[in-house]
């Protein structure tokens, strides 16, 4: 079996520093490559990146100089950290939050290929408010949540379309950086212009909940949807729907969240079984990890086959893990 290793690692760092820096180091050959995948020519230039981050995410830009600075100052490293309008990535993705009186937990998979899964799970406190985050394009977030108890995660929406905005990655660090509840995120979301369709899932320690079905080219549908696969309002790309088993996801999700009787045990468990947990490796559609956060304690537990981390901003130790995927399944070590 073809196996591919992945190195998970938890790295604590309150201001952009030398850790970070070393990250940088670390990936950037390859995001580089990622980003002039199709000619600079493609990717906007320094004003127009630095001007869409001031006119819609203001409260980023001292931590993106800060970045920027650590990572050289070059023009190129500008453009791709202020991940407006970068080349366009295909996700899988399921994600369901479960709401109940006494507390509230949002549970996802992140299917992709784990090749491409940078693996860093960071606990920063850039803009006053302390963030622990599954980190994607050097300071993007894929899921996480804030000390204010509020937790977001992100689906490919299973459209083709492609257009001006950002990657959906700074839209989740930008809300963990700036908003304490699902109202305040709600807003962020229906204004921030996103460069791809995304559903984007978040939840809050007074049980509210969201799912923002987002695109480049209609307003967003924001709506008290618990439940968040790889298609919006329909099917319109129906081979990648197809491939991603998206349908057969949302019902069983549906199902789960929508019976009285699901405890948050029974709904974490489904993650870890198929047809939730996918083993497609080989089409970059397997499952990379499974996140479970808990926005009333202020907790995430990572997990894989056989083992899992359980973190808080109060209890995060340093750490890697080295996890095997083939095209079977994975193992850990």
């Amino acid at each position: 079996m073809n196996n591919k290793a992945l190195n998970f690692r938890t790295v604590r760092e309150e201001v952009p520093g030398s850790k970070w820096q070393s990250l940088f180091d670390f990936h950037w050959p390859a995001y580089e490559q990622w980003y002039l995948s199709e000619g600079e020519r493609e990717r906007p230039g320094y004003l127009a990146c630095y001007n869409a981050l001031r006119r819609h995410m203001p409260e980023l830009l001292g931590t993106y100089r800060a970045l920027c600075e650590l990572a050289g100052g070059g023009d190129l490293v500008a453009r791709l950290l202020s991940l407006y309008r970068p080349p366009p990535y295909i996700t899988g993705c399921s994600q369901a939050v479960l709401a109940r009186r006494s507390s509230t937990v949002l549970a996802r998979n992140y299917d992709y290929p784990p090749e491409l899964c940078e693996g860093t799970i960071l606990c920063t406190r850039w803009n006053e408010r302390r963030v622990i985050a599954m980190s994607d394009c050097l300071w993007g977030v894929l899921d996480g949540i804030n000390d204010a108890g509020l937790a977001v995660s992100l689906a490919f929406g299973g459209r083709k379309v492609v257009g001006d905005g950002f990657g959906a990655p700074i839209i989740l660090r930008y809300i963990l950086e700036t908003c304490d509840n699902v109202p305040q995120a709600a807003e962020v979301l229906a204004r921030v212009p996103i460069h791809m369709a995304y559903n984007i899932t978040v939840a809050d320690r007074a049980g509210r909940y969201v799912t923002a079905m987002i695109a480049p080219d209609r307003r967003a549908s924001i709506r008290r949807m618990p439940v968040a696969t790889n298609h919006q309002t329909q099917i319109e790309w129906h081979a990648h729907a197809l491939a991603s088993e998206t349908l057969i996801r949302e019902r069983q999700l549906s199902i789960l969240v929508g019976d009285e009787s699901t405890t948050e045990d029974r709904l974490v468990s489904a993650f870890f079984t198929p047809p939730l947990f996918r083993h497609d490796y080989g089409r970059g559609l397997g499952t990379v990890y499974t996140a479970v956060y808990r926005p009333v304690e202020g907790r995430v537990q990572f997990h894989w086959p056989g083992l899992h981390l359980d973190l808080s901003f109060d209890d995060f130790p340093e750490k890697c893990i080295t996890v095997r995927y083939g095209t079977y399944g994975l193992c850990t070590g």
